[in-house]
C-alpha cells in the first residue's frame, strides 16, 4: 500500500512526520510512504533518521497551506502546496491514501476540489472515535461540512454505522442524532427534518432518536451524527475538558495518598491515553474515493505513525466498496 504523507503539514514542521513515517515503515513491511514537501529538507531529515530503504520516497511540492490562511485562498495562491500535491497523487491513483496533520480546512478543501467522491456520496464527513462509558462512539461530521442538509446527515449515518461495525467492532451500531434535547420536535429545521428522514428510512431500526450532548459519553449511541459546526465544537470542548481533568485531578488525588503513588499515577495515565489524539493517529474523511486521514495539528511522531497504520487498516478492510453498496441499498426514500 502506498501513502502520500503531507510532510510539511502540522504545528511542528517536517521532523515528526518523517520520524513517524520511518517508524511505520520499520514496523509494517507492506507500506510505502511518499513524503510530499521540500526535497532538500526532507532528504536531510531522512539522512538523520538513518533510514536507507526503498519504500520511502519524496515528491516535490511548493509551499504549505498554513493554519492561519483561509483554505480556498491558500490553495488558489499555492496550487502545488504539499496538501494539494498529496490529493493530486491520489486522484491519479499514484497512491492509495493521504495523511496530513496540516490545516483541516485545507485538507478538506483540496479534497473537494478533486471531486474524488465515492459514487452516491454528496458530501464527505470527518469521523472521530471518542471513548464512552460503554466503549467507543463515532461522532461525525466534526468539521468538513458545516452547512449540511438532511440528506448529508443521512449519509453520515450510513457511513458511520458501517465504519463502526468494520473498524470499531460494533456488531449492530445504534445511530443517534446529536441534538439539544431527546424529545420529538427538538432542534432547528435541519435536525427536525433529519430526525423525520432517519425515522422513516431503511436504517430506522438502528436509529435511537435524538441524543443530548451528555448522552455521547454515556454511550447512548454508537454513532452520533451532526453537521460540522456542532461536531467541531463538541470535539474541541471534549479535548479541552479531557486535558483539564487529567492535569488537574491526578495531582490532587495522588498528593493525598500515603502509599502506592507510582501505581496510582500509572492508572491515571492509562485512562488518559484513551482520550489522547495521538493514540488514534487521526480521523478518516469518509466518502472519499480513496483513503484520507486528518491528524491533529499538534501531532507527534507517534500520532503520524498511528495515522499511517490506520490508513492502511481502513484501506485493507475495503470500506469504500461497502459504503457504495450500502448507500445504494439504503437509499433515502424517493431518491433515484
Amino acid at each position: 500500500m502506498r501513502i502520500a504523507l503531507d510532510a510539511m503539514g502540522g504545528d511542528h514542521g517536517a521532523a515528526p512526520n518523517v520520524e513517524g513515517a520511518v517508524t511505520a515503515l520499520t514496523e509494517q513491511p507492506e507500506l510505502e510512504v511518499v513524503l510530499v514537501g521540500d526535497r532538500t529538507e526532507l532528504t536531510h531529515l531522512i539522512e538523520q533518521s538513518g533510514y536507507s530503504g526503498e519504500r520511502l520516497s519524496i515528491e516535490e511540492s511548493e509551499g504549505v497551506a498554513e493554519m492561519h490562511e483561509k483554505p480556498v485562498e491558500a490553495l488558489r495562491r499555492k496550487p502545488n502546496c504539499s496538501i494539494a500535491v498529496c490529493w493530486k497523487l491520489m486522484a491519479s491513483r499514484s497512491v492509495d491514501a493521504v495523511v496530513s496533520a496540516g490545516s483541516t480546512g485545507a485538507v478538506v478543501a483540496a479534497g473537494l476540489r478533486t471531486r474524488l467522491f465515492l459514487k452516491g456520496v454528496k458530501r464527505p464527513g470527518i469521523a472521530v472515535a471518542l471513548p464512552t462509558l460503554k466503549g467507543r462512539a463515532l461522532l461525525l461530521d466534526v468539521g468538513a461540512n458545516p452547512a449540511a442538509r438532511p440528506e448529508h446527515l443521512y449519509q453520515y449515518a450510513v457511513m458511520g454505522a458501517l465504519y463502526s461495525q468494520a473498524i470499531l467492532g460494533v456488531e449492530s451500531p445504534r445511530i443517534g442524532l446529536m441534538n439539544i434535547g431527546s424529545e420529538e420536535g427538538k432542534g432547528n429545521e435541519l435536525y427536525k427534518e433529519t430526525h423525520t428522514l432517519l425515522a422513516k428510512s431503511r436504517i430506522r431500526d438502528r436509529y435511537v432518536g435524538n441524543v443530548e450532548g451528555r448522552g455521547l459519553y454515556a454511550g447512548e449511541a454508537d454513532v452520533l451524527i451532526c453537521e460540522g459546526f456542532v461536531g467541531n465544537v463538541v470535539l474541541k470542548v471534549s479535548e479541552g475538558m479531557a486535558d483539564f481533568l487529567f492535569k488537574a485531578i491526578p495531582p490532587e488525588i495522588i498528593g493525598r495518598l500515603d502509599t502506592e503513588r507510582p501505581q496510582a499515577m500509572q492508572a491515571f495515565q492509562e485512562v488518559g491515553r484513551r482520550f489522547q489524539y495521538n493514540e488514534e493517529g487521526g480521523a478518516p474523511l469518509l466518502g472519499i474515493d480513496g483513503t484520507c486521514i486528518i491528524c491533529h495539528g499538534s501531532s507527534d511522531a507517534r500520532a503520524i505513525r498511528n495515522a499511517l497504520r490506520g490508513s492502511a487498516k481502513l484501506t485493507d478492510r475495503d470500506i469504500n466498496s461497502q459504503i457504495v453498496e450500502q448507500l445504494r441499498e439504503s437509499m433515502v426514500p424517493g431518491e433515484e
